[in-house]
């Protein structure tokens, strides 16, 4: 029993450490949860680091593949009861059992990640509808099943919550343009609506592609795809007076994305600068602590 106990422990530390290493500011989030919730978002953070980071990590895009496919069969395996020598998934089964995450949701996550691995390199979604759907099937899933952790049902919150991760998954996409761009993914996360229309689509061989004869053309795409993210936060703030105030600190990502987007204006939305690379989000680390804090103790997203 002991030995049960210590090796859970171990598996929720190696989840505090996955999210504190890979996702810093999401990290600083959850220290702000109330201790009913906290537990049951680290291991689903873990999740989405594991997921989110299962291309990147591969050296060949087969073996990211394989990865995520795996933890589709994980997730069949976790509500079967059945053992998995993995600590993220020790953390996941041990939350599913005290808290009925729905399973649909941790597929819904583990899904898009596997569409978005499927897709070819040089495939561009058609429009930021399909990126808007996207970040709701990850960051705003991963928001619903920790509002679902913490045992809190409100229709205005689910909203909120909607809202929060569709800004959130747009803007951490903007920032992963330069990162993408390096690793010969182009520029698959701008759509070709908005890519046409700032003129930075050129067709070759009947296919379509992004080049970046135009900085200024980028910078434009950028505003446009950061304006859809502002209007979601907005639209959540909005909510705000009909939102639990239990359930308000699980919405504390809208600070970041806030302050993500705030760091883009200041750089004329060019995902290039190198400002956007420091600290947390491109402010002093101290400053964004400090930032979360006072919205926490407020009450307010």
């Amino acid at each position: 029993m002991k030995a049960a106990s210590s090796s859970l422990r171990a598996a929720f530390s190696h989840c505090v450490l996955q999210v504190r290493s890979y996702d810093y500011h999401h990290y600083l989030c959850l220290l702000e949860l109330p201790a009913n919730m906290r537990k049951a978002a680290f291991a689903l953070r873990a999740f989405n680091v594991e997921t989110a980071r299962a291309m990147d990590v591969a050296s060949d895009p087969k073996i990211g593949l394989m990865r995520l496919l795996w933890w589709e069969e994980a997730i069949d395996k976790i509500y079967a009861n059945k053992l998995i020598e993995h600590p993220t998934a020790q953390a996941l089964s041990s939350v599913i059992s005290e808290s009925k995450i729905s399973k649909a949701w941790l597929k819904r996550v583990v899904n898009a990640r596997i569409n978005d691995a499927n897709r070819d390199v040089i495939d561009l979604p058609e429009s930021i509808e399909e990126l808007e759907k996207y970040a709701e099937d990850t960051a705003s899933t991963l928001l619903y099943m920790t509002l679902q952790a913490g045992g809190i049902k409100s229709t205005a919150v689910d909203h909120a919550a909607s809202h929060v991760g569709k800004a959130s998954g747009l803007l951490l996409l903007l920032k992963s343009l330069p990162y993408h761009a390096s690793r010969n993914r182009h520029f698959s996360y701008i759509p070709a609506k908005v890519a046409a229309k700032h003129g930075l689509l050129v067709k070759e061989g009947g296919r379509s592609e992004i080049r970046l004869d135009s900085r200024e053309g980028l910078c434009d795409a950028v505003f446009e795809m950061a304006s859809v993210a502002n209007a979601h936060l907005v639209k959540a703030r909005e909510l705000a007076n009909s939102v639990p105030v239990e359930a308000r600190k699980a919405l504390l990502p809208a600070v970041p994305a806030q302050v993500l987007l705030d760091s883009l204006s200041k750089v004329q939305f060019d995902v290039f600068d190198s400002m956007l690379a420091r600290g947390v989000l491109g402010k002093p680390p101290l400053w964004f602590q400090l930032k979360l804090k006072w919205y926490s103790w407020r009450g307010i997203y």
